[in-house]
């Protein structure tokens, strides 16, 4: 050891000295992590620990590696990394101790060993603060729930079912009356109708208006987690577990609405658990032996034959008489198509406030041509196709020729009078055939009215020359128009 470093070393062991009533026990390593001092609180080892390692004294141990006689020290990663630890929690026998770790240089930087102290009564001291974290923790955890509950109010109304079809109509008065009664409601339909939307509307019409709404798509959860998404979990239940209790959706909808989407996607273990709560008005949170009264509005939905799937055993024939006490059939769209302009219309001013464009009527043909969809994907796929339109294609209106490659299949029925010449009688075209003609017709005259100017031609047509290309290539029409080639060529 150089003169140096004995000076540093003597230094370290009398600022030790110092502040001995604070600290519990203290030790000096080298730069090669060898115990070379230690004050006499033996705090690290017993006399025991050092008759084992064939020592008489704690002065015989001194020069000994520092895992020799700490197994677990980290001063030797001290002494070679450089990094100081300034506080670190220690399991060493019986003692539970708060270490810090800190490494020794000389004059010039270089590393000449490591200190290593633990705080007197470290963890009495530590208490009253860790208990104040734990109570602000609490009280954080509380606050959240609240803002939780009060963010999670309903999101549409009766007002905001669009539709005057017999059918929607039919589903309005439904909602109105299942907003006047507390029984569970099951919303059936094919995915796209409104399901979720009905529900906010049910919640919106009840007494339980100013209390959480809250939902939870079944089928989104993995199988794993749902006790936990369902009941919540208790502090510790596992490991990775919060300190804190985490509740569940039944403990948030506590007082309101729980609305389980696609409730047919639910296994058969978890719905014997949710037949439970749902009797019994309790719920059980995940490694938690305490039971927790529940007071929630069951609102299901699912696309799915419920009423099949019980045949099948797939899905609990007590849980389905449970929720089936106030069903809504919820229509598909090609039942009600005298809502289609509506909607429609509905939808192109939001696109045109998401957009900032200018408002896009649909023409009558268009609006034919959506009529005439099977609409598989129902209400929303509806929103998407206009959404597409607003995006892919241009012009001061919606016309039927714009759902060409959104829709395929979808076409504008036309009198006769409207179909090219030649055409008037003979054997009947497909909507789809027709509308081609209809388009390919109007590019031509497009064409010939603009001398063969494409620009020109598209900007009478309403579209953007990348969609007029696209156009003349699906027809095969040529650069010049018929006329244009058919034109006397100029003497030379």
């Amino acid at each position: 050891m150089r003169v140096g470093e004995t000076e540093h070393f003597a230094a370290a062991r009398a600022l030790m000295v110092m502040i001995d009533e604070m600290i519990e026990g203290a030790i000096l390593v080298d730069r090669e992590a060898r115990i070379i001092w230690s004050n006499d609180k033996h705090v690290w080892f017993s006399d025991k620990q050092i008759a084992a390692l064939g020592c008489r004294t704690m002065a015989d141990v001194m020069g000994a590696p520092v895992e020799r006689v700490i197994p677990h020290s980290r001063m030797r990663e001290v002494v070679e990394t450089g990094r100081s630890m300034p506080l670190d929690i220690m399991r060493y026998g019986e003692h539970t101790l708060l270490v810090s770790r800190l490494p020794l240089r000389d004059d010039h930087g270089d590393i000449i060993g490591g200190l290593a102290f633990a705080l007197k009564n470290s963890l009495l001291h530590l208490k009253p603060i860790a208990d104040r974290f734990n109570k602000l923790q609490t009280r954080l955890a509380r606050v959240e729930q609240e803002l939780a509950a009060s963010n999670r109010e309903p999101k549409y109304t009766v007002e905001h079912l669009v539709g005057f079809s017999p059918a929607m109509l039919q589903v309005k008065r439904l909602v109105r009356k299942a907003g006047q009664i507390g029984s569970s409601v099951l919303l059936l339909g094919e995915t796209g109708t409104g399901k979720e939307l009905v529900a906010h509307a049910i919640h919106a019409a009840s007494d339980r208006s100013e209390r959480p709404f809250v939902g939870v798509n079944v089928a989104a959860v993995p199988e794993n987690l749902m006790e936990a998404e369902f009941f919540g979990v208790a502090p510790g239940a596992f490991t990775g577990a919060a300190r804190q209790p985490r509740p569940g959706k039944f403990q948030l909808a506590h007082g309101g609405t729980l609305f389980l989407d696609e409730i047919g996607d639910m296994p058969l273990a978890l719905q014997a658990k949710l037949l439970r709560a749902l009797q019994e008005r309790e719920v059980e949170a995940v490694g938690s032996n305490q039971v927790v009264k529940v007071d929630v509005r069951i609102i299901a939905a699912t696309s799915r034959p419920l009423a099949e799937m019980v045949k099948g055993g797939s899905f609990r024939a007590d849980l389905f008489y449970r929720l089936n006490v106030f069903p809504i059939h919820m229509p598909a769209l090609r039942d009600r198509r005298e809502d289609v302009e509506i909607l429609a219309s509905l939808f192109s001013e939001r696109m045109s406030a998401t957009l900032d464009q200018p408002m896009r009527e649909l023409t009558a043909a268009a609006l034919t041509a959506l009529e005439a969809h099977d609409w598989p994907g129902n209400v929303r796929e509806l929103a998407n196709v206009i959404e597409q339109v607003y995006v892919r294609t241009d012009g001061a209106r919606i016309e039927a020729g714009d759902f060409a490659e959104i829709l395929p299949g979808v076409a504008a029925t036309r009198t006769p009078a409207a179909l090219p010449t030649g055409r008037s009688s003979g054997p009947r075209q497909s909507l789809s055939e027709a509308v081609d003609a209809l388009e390919r017709s109007l590019i031509l005259d497009a064409l010939e009215e603009a001398g063969g100017n494409k620009m020109e031609a598209a900007r009478a047509l309403g579209l953007s020359r990348t969609n007029l290309y696209a156009k003349l290539q699906k027809h095969g029409i040529g650069a010049r128009t018929p006329s244009a080639s058919a034109a006397p060529q100029k003497a030379p």
